[in-house]
């Protein structure tokens, strides 16, 4: 049973304060939690769940804003970050993203939302479309009534229609003019690649993301041609566990709109898309740079939006880089970003040049890390194949669509 949420700024004030129980928790565990910070150096450093000398604190980081709860009593760890992630999704998407403005132009509307989500420190209501029909949306119209009014709640003074029915995250008088549902599949791949080119770690983590626009309580099938190649999978709470753990099949009364159906990780790739081949020499007080990008297999589609970074060491002066694809740039803080694009197929793309080093420095004694970013449309690259989607119960034949997605997550190459 949490107790408490704090949400913090990135640089520890308290925007927002939420006692759940009768049990007021003081102010002063925030000044405990941003002092481990302030120890570490770096909020993501520390692990989600700390025991501090008279609370458990579990928290997380979403877009630079921290979210924070307690509890005195041991409770399961994964719910309380769950809910911490759902809450984290939820003013996301209220709010159109999240920042510290954001957080207090709309403190009114996030303290109505908690208050919904969350009932004397456990869990209520947490499906985004349930909530829009209790809390309206913030937009132009309700901050010019609210200042008219004096009104400024959101609240709304009836119930929404999925209260009467058997699931609680469906109404079942939703009528649409098109019946339509649509299937993501979408990726990131993590990897870190050596010096010497080999594979250390490669894994991919994906979502199964789902936008349904069908009448009444429609019920639907959704099989995977490969599933036992998924690992870690946790599911929406609309999925049947049951047709799951028998047959791999993913059965379900679908909430309406947009949801994630499901999470997994593939751990078994043995290889990646593309290559990065890092070259780095150090004499004399400066630095050879030479750094070749390319495809490493066909994945079946065409790989855009190919980026390159790495930081410049801080005894690095002055620069003299360039390249015969795309375009580099020397940001502010000193990080190198090559921007590729598309990869040609006449050449290999190439990033060429000289760093200066202080004069006090002879060479480079480490040699930068390089972090890639790309994004492949149209596939799946953990090789995950929809079979077939049903749906049941509506009255007019549905449109389906399906579409794939693999973009780099962490993706390191050391020099």
């Amino acid at each position: 049973m949490l107790q408490c949420i704090f949400i913090l700024s990135d640089s520890g004030e308290i925007m927002l304060e939420k006692q759940l129980t009768g049990h007021r928790v003081d102010r002063s565990i925030c000044d405990w939690f941003w002092d481990q910070v302030n120890a570490q150096g770096d909020s993501s450093k520390i692990p989600p769940v700390i025991a501090s000398p008279t609370h458990y604190i579990f928290h997380i980081l979403r877009d630079g804003i921290i979210f924070l709860a307690c509890a005195q009593v041991e409770m399961p760890p994964l719910m309380a970050i769950e809910f911490l992630c759902r809450a984290a999704d939820v003013l996301s998407d209220y709010l159109g993203g999240l920042n510290e403005d954001i957080i207090k132009d709309n403190f009114v509307i996030v303290y109505e939302l908690l208050d919904e989500m969350i009932d004397n420190g456990f869990p209520l209501t947490t499906e985004p479309n349930i909530l829009k029909e209790m809390i309206a949306p913030p937009n132009i119209v309700s901050k010019v009534l609210s200042v008219v009014t004096g009104n400024s709640s959101n609240v709304n003074s009836t119930l929404p229609g999925a209260t009467g029915s058997c699931v609680p995250w469906r109404t079942t008088e939703l009528k649409h003019a098109s019946n339509e549902v649509y299937v993501d599949l979408v990726e990131k791949i993590d990897a870190i690649i050596n010096r010497d080119g080999l594979l250390v770690k490669c894994e991919v983590y994906g979502e199964v993301q789902v936008t349904c626009h069908l009448s009444g309580v429609p019920d639907l099938t959704l099989s995977f041609a490969n599933a036992a190649i998924l690992n870690d999978f946790r599911f929406h709470p609309c999925v049947r566990f049951r047709p799951w753990e028998s047959h791999q099949i993913l059965s379900f009364v679908p909430p309406d709109g947009q949801f994630k159906l499901m999470s997994y990780r593939v751990k078994k790739l043995k290889n990646t898309p593309i290559y990065v081949k890092p070259q780095f020499s150090s004499d004399s007080g400066a630095c050879r740079v030479s750094v070749m990008v390319g495809i490493r297999h066909d994945p079946g589609k065409t790989i855009d939006s190919i980026t390159v970074q790495f930081q410049l060491p801080p005894c690095v002066t002055s620069s003299d880089l360039t390249t015969n694809h795309g375009t580099v740039d020397i940001l502010a803080n000193k990080m190198c970003s090559w921007s590729i694009g598309r990869i040609p197929k006449d050449k290999a793309p190439c990033l060429t040049g000289t760093l200066k080093l202080e004069t006090s420095r002879e060479k480079l004694d480490v040699f930068p890390t390089l972090q890639a970013q790309f994004r492949i449309m149209g596939t799946a690259l953990s090789g995950l194949k929809i079979d077939k989607l049903e749906v049941l119960n509506v009255a007019n034949r549905p449109y389906k669509g399906f579409r794939a997605l693999t973009q780099a997550g962490e993706y390191e190459i050391r020099s």
